[in-house]
């Protein structure tokens, strides 16, 4: 029986380090616990700030706690647009090559010279959903949506797995406007030439060519 995984959409939000939410909130001041989030110990905090690149700004994005060892903003390909930067596909904390921006709060502003990712699809689970699902930790995968009439399966999911997470997929708000049109959608894995999409492209050139496996 296949592990049915919830599906959540993780619009644009900023993890921060202590430093820089001073700079910008003023000395000695801490993020404000307001809601809490899917995986244990994850927090919306009650903080927003305004992220602004060259050609425009997002005013009132979320900061998500707790603070972290570097300072981070996940955006989607539509936002990178907005802002006017490239858009890169990252993992979370693989920040290196990656654009900046500025981050504008009411006591101050930070230039980022680097740290605006938009996040690679990807999968949180446990070692018991990992072992049940047949994967490891940085498995990549194919993930198709059961959306009702907009199903579509996704490739280069990477599996991510740890006791501290809870199981599900994170998509960015495009990824999620292509298929979700329901409250709790969900996916399966399907173990495909590896999930890899230049897999999944060489077997359509495959058929093309008259080749069925």
């Amino acid at each position: 029986m296949s592990l049915t995984i919830p599906i959540e959409t993780s619009a644009r939000h900023i993890h921060i380090t202590e430093k820089d939410f001073e700079t910008l909130f003023g000395p000695g001041t801490k993020p404000t616990f307001a809601k809490e989030l899917s995986q244990p110990g994850q927090y919306a905090c009650k903080e927003r700030l305004t992220v602004v690149g060259p050609k425009g700004r997002f005013e009132k994005v979320v900061i998500l706690g707790p603070c972290r060892n570097e300072t981070q903003v996940e955006i989607s390909v539509t936002d990178a647009r907005r802002l006017g930067i490239k858009s890169v596909i990252r993992q979370s904390g693989d920040l290196e090559g990656t654009p900046g921006c500025t981050l504008i709060g009411p006591k101050g502003k930070i230039e980022l010279d680097k740290g605006v990712i938009v996040a690679k699809r990807h999968i949180h689970m446990t070692p018991v959903d990992a072992l049940r699902a047949h994967v490891k930790d940085n498995d990549i995968v194919f993930v198709i949506t059961t959306s009702y009439e907009r199903s579509l399966i996704f490739s280069d999911v990477v599996v991510r797995v740890s006791p501290s997470y809870s199981l599900a997929m994170h998509v960015d708000t495009d990824e999620a406007n292509a298929f979700a049109n329901e409250d709790n959608p969900t996916g399966v894995i399907l173990k495909l030439f590896d999930g890899h999409t230049y897999n999944l492209q060489a077997w359509a050139e495959e058929l093309r060519a008259g080749i069925h496996r």
